[in-house]
């Protein structure tokens, strides 16, 4: 694959922010997840609210929904989006797993995926700082697209076959 194939950069492999101007302007959508894998007693104190930082979980929304709002000031050639909504939901999983879902939503010439992402990682990191003095053996694991719609490249939804790696 050539250089010049790879959308950001040129054909003589100088970086640049891909020119979106004469993209249609569509309505898209990115959804997102992460996994905090923790001790079983760190996820409960979370669900109980027993931890001295406060409400671990609004905090990281806030946090989460902030960082997507961000996204272009943190990663290199993505462009600053008019972002309509954020949501950040959170579910347990099993007893030592906390899944982070981020959707995203803009009316605009390029897609979320990005603010989705970051969106779920800086939650993520959030429920991790909140947390580190009962549990420094949290994990962060599992960051992926899990859906995105609009713009030219059409509906991507994570297979249901894309089996998860198996638990150590």
């Amino acid at each position: 694959m050539s250089e010049a194939s790879f959308s950001h950069l040129d054909a003589q492999g100088a970086i640049r922010m891909v020119d979106v101007g004469d993209k249609e302007v569509t309505d898209r959508l990115a959804r997102a997840s992460a996994r905090v894998r923790m001790q079983p007693q760190t996820l409960q104190a979370i669900r109980e609210q027993q931890l001295p930082k406060g409400a671990v979980l609004e905090t990281a929304r806030l946090a989460g929904i902030l960082a997507a709002k961000k996204t272009a000031e943190l990663i290199p050639l993505c462009h600053p989006l008019p972002i309509t909504a954020i949501h950040i939901d959170f579910a347990e999983e099993g007893e030592d797993s906390l899944r982070i879902e981020a959707t995203v939503r803009v009316r605009g010439q390029t897609g979320v995926e990005m603010e989705a992402l970051t969106a779920v990682s800086i939650a993520a990191l959030t429920v991790y700082d909140m947390c580190k003095s009962l549990d420094r053996s949290m994990s962060i694991e599992d960051i992926r697209l899990e859906e995105k719609s609009g713009g030219r490249s059409g509906h991507y939804q994570r297979a249901k076959t894309d089996v998860e790696p198996p638990r150590e």
